[in-house]
């Protein structure tokens, strides 16, 4: 049995990353814990800080808990772009055997008052709490589960980030 270590408590992330393991590895038998560890950038991050918060905290979560067999790291955040304020999530996994692998949630646009709120300095899921009438929904359906009515959920959103930051396990001939 194989122990994957997620940089979060949050419930969304574990799951998104218990269900791409299992999805992408299902003759693997996986055990899951969360651990909370900084990811060493802005509380709302934007542009390269994204990469570089997923990067941080698997790390710290590698050496929170080293003797696991993968470490992930997930943090999301906003770019603005000429058209608006775009929002995305990158996902960084380490095994034991220093492989790193690194994948990407799709991006989408911001409705104009998230936005404005989130360039103003406040974090994403706070800024919908309050545009959308809601509560803590960053662990539930985030921005992305709010906007598209659960059609993507949060975990859906990140699964297949996962997924594809996985790739490198599942096909280590081609990642030397």
């Amino acid at each position: 049995m194989k122990k994957v270590i997620v940089a979060s408590k949050n419930p969304v992330k574990i799951k998104a990353a218990t269900d791409g393991f299992q999805r992408l590895f299902p003759d693997q038998v996986f055990t899951f814990a969360g651990v909370d560890v900084p990811s060493g950038v802005s509380e709302q991050p934007f542009d390269d800080e994204i990469l570089v918060g997923a990067e941080n905290r698997m790390q710290a979560a590698y050496n929170d808990t080293p003797d696991a067999d993968y470490w992930v790291g997930i943090e999301g955040g906003a770019e603005k772009t000429e058209h608006g304020m775009m929002v995305y999530a990158w996902i960084a996994i380490c095994d034991s055997n220093s492989t790193v692998g690194r994948g990407r949630t799709s991006a989408f646009y911001l409705p104009t008052e998230v936005a404005r709120l989130v360039a103003d300095g406040m974090e994403l899921g706070p800024a919908d709490d309050k545009v959308f009438g809601q509560t803590n929904s960053k662990q539930a359906g985030g921005a992305v589960g709010l906007l598209t009515r659960n059609a993507i959920t949060r975990t859906d959103y990140y699964t297949e980030a996962v997924i594809m930051a996985a790739v490198p396990f599942k096909n280590p001939e081609y990642y030397l």
